[in-house]
């Protein structure tokens, strides 16, 4: 199922404030979350920029052996999500890319499939239960939009400005980011989930 043509831009740069530990080593199933959310990319996607920020350097020691994964260090990550998202868009090769979260660690390789196949011009956005969701498919021409864009600006503007379109999805996993301990303890554990 894997395609030699999508990019996946996934962001683990945060302090993980809210959560109160930081949350991409936290366990899960056989590793951890954000091992989850990279293998479930790269279950479709043939690359994964990796943005990192708070504690890149252990991140950097974790996934620096696989050829498949882009680090990416961003100096500025206090400066929030959309920092890293300037940064990381600066390695994309793909004509089409997803953004995902790399606190999301239940979005199967067939969510990232379903985008693909309804790929266009035009940002693409999960829907589920009548709410947006996690990964984005974004066109290549959004790069420099996102690289011209000013401080003030954010990734939802950009998107909601280019006129988005929907798809959707029969799994509530693209709403399941992982901010608070009680988020993190309500994650389903099995694989089939």
């Amino acid at each position: 199922m894997a395609t030699d043509q999508a990019d996946a831009l996934i962001l683990a740069a945060g302090l993980s404030s809210r959560m109160g530990s930081w949350k991409m080593m936290l366990p899960y199933r056989q590793g951890t979350i954000l091992d989850a959310a990279i293998n479930n990319a790269l279950g479709f996607c043939s690359r994964v920029v990796l943005v990192t920020g708070y504690r890149g350097d252990e991140l950097h020691q974790r996934y620096s052996g696989y050829a498949q994964i882009c680090l990416v260090a961003n100096a500025d990550y206090h400066q929030g999500m959309f920092s890293s998202i300037r940064c990381g868009v600066q390695h994309i090769e793909s004509q089409h890319f997803f953004l995902a979260l790399g606190d999301m660690p239940c979005i199967s390789s067939s969510i990232y499939a379903q985008l693909w196949q309804q790929r266009g011009d035009y940002c693409l956005i999960p829907r589920f239960a009548g709410g947006k969701g996690h990964p984005v498919l974004l066109p290549q021409r959004l790069i420099e939009t996102v690289q011209r864009a000013t401080p003030e600006q954010n990734m939802k503007q950009i998107i909601q400005s280019d006129e988005p379109r929907y798809l959707a999805v029969e799994n509530p996993a693209i709403h399941w980011d992982i901010d608070t301990p009680e988020q993190y303890r309500q994650l389903p554990q099995s694989v089939n989930a």
